[in-house]
């Protein structure tokens, strides 16, 4: 039997090495055609419709948020699926990358069975959202401005959560991070963020996400690349855990194939607030959620409070990432 190398087996860690590669090769050109390109390869956007988006759920709401003012302001692409209960707990979903919200179905609708409105979007760049090519600092604006929306809706601030898998774990960190300290701006919070750390969230659930982007990149090189000199999207969610001061649930599946699990054991080893860590057996990159459905409804309860309702059943294949 072969074995794949993990490099074989992990395509966006096999591109950022190529991105690492090719900086490494031109870093002295410094060129933004140069990042244009580390970017593209570290979200990977499909803007294909995947095969099994079977529509929109029933009840979804679509419409767009402004992310700036004035006449060139972008905007980006959300869903609103609101609980049957009007005064259910309200969840910002962050999803990863290459797949736009249409690939995000069967997670969307697993949170909803667990007893939250769902608010989801496209980073620019994705889907129908505006922008070209996504980067670090502008995620975490879309992120910011989804918020400001959410709040608006859930106003409650015990039943807000932030929600981000693989990738869109660090985004939630950041957004995160940034709510939570009055006096300290986030480094990449858009202008005016400030204003909004009196609406701080309930809890943070990341899900089979990593530490910082440059640890997913050693993983497929040698550890003698200074891949974090190389790379200037950090996604360095290790060193904003310790500023998270909400309660945080960290789960991945122990089966996952492209995210190595002691990623979020070392997250939750530097989160200070109230934590848990859930490691579903069996779980993989995608399903995790689906598989370990009965240890997350335990696990939001335990940590969160929430008597969230028992799922349904999901019927979507686990796909995305």
């Amino acid at each position: 039997m072969v074995r794949l190398s993990f490099a074989e087996r992990h395509p966006l860690a096999r591109r950022l090495l190529v991105g690492a590669a090719l900086l490494g090769a031109l870093t002295a050109c410094g060129t933004a055609a140069l990042q244009h390109e580390e970017e593209r390869l570290t979200f990977r956007v499909v803007k294909e419709t995947p095969g099994w988006y079977a529509g929109l759920p029933d009840g979804v709401h679509e419409f767009d948020i402004p992310v700036n003012s004035g006449a060139n302001a972008q905007r980006i692409h959300a869903w609103w699926w609101p609980a049957e209960n009007p005064g259910a707990p309200a969840v910002l979903y962050l999803h990863g990358t290459r797949w736009s919200l249409t690939g995000q179905v069967f997670r969307l609708e697993q949170l909803r069975d667990f007893g939250f409105s769902v608010l989801a979007i496209d980073y620019r760049g994705f889907g129908k959202s505006d922008g070209d090519v996504p980067s670090e600092k502008a995620v975490y604006e879309d992120a910011h401005a989804a918020w400001d929306w959410l709040v608006t809706q859930q106003q409650d601030p015990v039943r807000r959560f932030i929600y981000g898998h693989s990738l869109g774990g660090a985004v939630a960190v950041d957004l995160a991070a940034s709510l939570s300290v009055p006096a300290m701006a986030s480094a990449t919070a858009p202008a005016g963020a400030a204003s909004r750390r009196g609406a701080p969230a309930g809890g943070l659930i990341i899900e089979s996400t990593f530490t910082t982007l440059a640890d997913m990149a050693r993983e497929v090189t040698y550890g003698w690349v200074p891949v974090g000199l190389l790379l200037s999207q950090k996604f360095d969610s290790m060193s904003k855990m310790a500023q998270v001061e909400m309660p945080v649930l960290v789960v991945h599946g122990a089966a996952d194939r492209f995210v190595p699990s002691r990623f979020s054991r070392q997250l939750y080893d530097a989160a200070t607030a109230p934590k848990k860590l859930l490691l579903v057996e069996g779980g993989s990159h995608n399903n995790s959620m689906r598989t370990g459905a009965d240890q997350y409804r335990e696990a939001l309860g335990q940590l969160f409070g929430l008597g969230v309702l028992g799922a349904k059943g999901v019927g979507a294949a686990a796909h995305g990432s």
